[in-house]
């Protein structure tokens, strides 16, 4: 790895499902908008959107990776991305697919998880106060 290039680890929350050295160029999808990584940039912290990762290596060229929803931080030459779920080694319109039907599927689900848990919360408090009052 030249002084130039990066070292990028996709982290995931039981193992690493990837990790790259000598890549070039990262391009992640954030709630701002993609932006590029180049191995001089500025250290920095990401929040990432579910997406499609882009990276290019200097043996490899171009390659793709599906990621959901999570944090990359770049730290001088290492760049870490820390996600629920990736998908790698797949043809970029299977990886598209799989954002669409997993990682999105996802989330719409946790939303709706999410909902239904503040309901039966405020349902809770209610009652306890309601119950606190007549005491």
């Amino acid at each position: 790895m030249s002084h130039t290039d990066m070292h990028l680890k996709i982290l995931l929350p039981f193992g690493i499902a990837a990790d790259m050295t000598d890549v070039l160029r990262i391009v992640a999808d954030t709630r701002s908008g993609s932006f590029g990584i180049l191995p001089r940039r500025r250290d920095c912290v990401a929040a990432l959107e579910p997406g499609i990762l882009v990276f290019e290596t200097r043996g490899s060229g171009e390659a793709y990776a599906a990621v959901d929803e999570g944090v990359l931080t770049k730290t001088g030459s290492l760049v870490l991305v820390a996600v629920r779920n990736a998908v790698l080694d797949a043809e970029l319109s299977e990886l598209r697919r799989a954002v669409e039907a997993e990682f999105l599927q996802l989330n719409a689900q946790e939303r709706g998880m999410r909902q239904t848990l503040a309901k039966i919360e405020s349902g809770f408090i209610r009652r306890m106060a309601r119950f606190h009052h007549e005491r």
